[in-house]
């Protein structure tokens, strides 16, 4: 009977130490292929993005060309690309003049700052200190920009570094949305193997929980890049038709704030302060009225797009969305929604006593 016992326990430890190798097998596999495969990560991850994004788009174009999907990838890759590079060279070349004629106007000694209006000088709060600023860079701008050089100095690091991130991040765009193209051609296999992940993890619901990541997706690219693409086009066109300098630049930033969740206003306010200065009260006030417009445009916009055809409210698509920013940066814009999606999911499925799990 020992000997028996003996020997099962052998067995037993035996498996243990077995089952504890191939688990540590695979998980030296397993970060292998992670620290391989990292420096092309982001990118295949944005392509995937991408490719559910604009899966939709691309079904109606393949039936409507008699179901040719590689014209259709074709089609919506190149004008993709033209909706990226074109507003990137025109943004690029609006900066790039707006510059040298900064540079050429400070080595001839006539680079001016128009002077302030008297109404600013009455906002509440910030306008008395604006308006001083504003006022001693007109009468004498090498003075004001001696004061504030160490903030200058620190300033223009970091902007250097925003544009060239800026520049990475374009090219890196343009790289996901051909891999994308590719993939939209045989989305099924990878919509499988999402499903059969799922089912590994949670059993016979896998489905349900596939068809939420998808189109929480859709949800974000529509309801937040969507809209953010929509703000800084018109506040592009805007700054563009007032001929505010480096339109282009600004029209970017406002991108930038919007798909982060923070309002455009925050860039289109100080510029319409700027506009008393050298366009008048009249067209300033209509640059003004527009720009408030736009930046709370949104407001009505996000019940259109986000959370269209999901079972999900608006507010935990959009939590996960901003609180994704936060902790991961651009790219939490989808973990985060999926993640919250998916647990608001689950969380429902335990209160209605359903269980997931199997």
């Amino acid at each position: 009977m020992d000997s028996n016992e003996h020997i099962e326990d052998e067995v037993y430890y035996n498996r243990i130490v077995t089952a504890s190798l191939r688990i540590g097998f695979i998980a030296l596999l397993l970060l292998l292929s992670y620290v391989i495969l990292k420096p092309f990560l982001i990118l295949v991850v944005w392509s995937i993005i991408i490719a559910v994004g604009i899966y939709p788009i691309f079904l109606t174009l393949s039936k409507s060309l008699g179901d040719k999907k590689k014209l259709a990838s074709t089609i919506i890759v190149l004008t993709a690309l033209a909706l990226i590079i074109v507003p990137s060279v025109l943004m690029l070349n609006s900066t790039v003049e707006s510059v040298q004629d900064l540079k050429m106007d400070f080595e001839a000694g006539t680079l001016s700052v128009p002077p302030p209006s008297q109404d600013i000088a009455e906002w509440p709060v910030i306008g008395k200190s604006v308006y001083d600023i504003w006022s001693k860079a007109s009468t004498n701008l090498e003075s004001t920009l001696v004061e504030f050089e160490p903030q200058i100095k620190e300033f223009i690091p970091k902007l250097l570094d925003s544009i060239a991130g800026l520049g990475s991040t374009i090219l890196l765009t343009i790289i996901s949305i051909i891999i994308a193209g590719v993939l939209l051609l045989k989305p099924e296999s990878s919509e499988e193997t999402t499903h059969k992940v799922f089912r590994l993890l949670i059993g016979k619901d896998s489905k349900e929980l596939t068809d939420i990541t998808i189109m929480t997706i859709r949800s974000v690219v529509q309801g937040i890049l969507g809209i953010a693409i929509i703000q800084s086009v018109a506040a592009g066109i805007l700054m563009f038709a007032f001929g505010i300098p480096g339109a282009g630049l600004w029209a970017l930033i406002v991108l930038f704030l919007a798909i982060i969740q923070l309002p455009p206003a925050l860039v289109l306010v100080p510029i319409a302060i700027y506009g008393f200065g050298i366009m008048g009260t009249t067209p300033a006030v209509i640059f003004l009225i527009l720009a408030i417009i736009i930046s709370a445009s949104d407001a009505f916009l996000k019940p259109l797009f986000l959370g269209r055809g999901i079972d999900i409210p608006m507010l935990v698509i959009l939590l996960g969305a901003i609180g994704g920013v936060i902790v991961f940066g651009i790219l939490g814009l989808f973990i985060g929604a999926v993640v919250l999606a998916i647990a608001y999911k689950m969380f429902q499925a335990l209160v209605n006593e359903k269980v997931w799990i199997k």
